[in-house]
């Protein structure tokens, strides 16, 4: 069984904001940019009530840093 469970894309930024990450830009809709001190610039390009899987957690965890337990 996977660590990561199915959260929608708006808990995901809420976990994301939560451990220092902040929106610097947003074009519309659902692409947003993402920064934090101390990291590369994520792209978050997912609509708030999308579920995202564990794979894909699995894959935004090891550019954001961020753990089951934030979430």
């Amino acid at each position: 069984m996977s660590r990561w469970p199915t959260v929608k894309a708006r808990d995901l930024l809420a976990a994301l904001e939560r451990i220092g990450w902040t929106v610097i830009r947003s074009q519309g809709g659902s692409h947003r940019v993402l920064a934090r001190p101390g990291w590369r610039n994520h792209s978050f390009s997912h609509h708030d009530g999308v579920e995202i899987g564990p794979k894909m957690l699995a894959r935004i965890a090891k550019r954001t840093g961020l753990t089951p337990g934030d979430l």
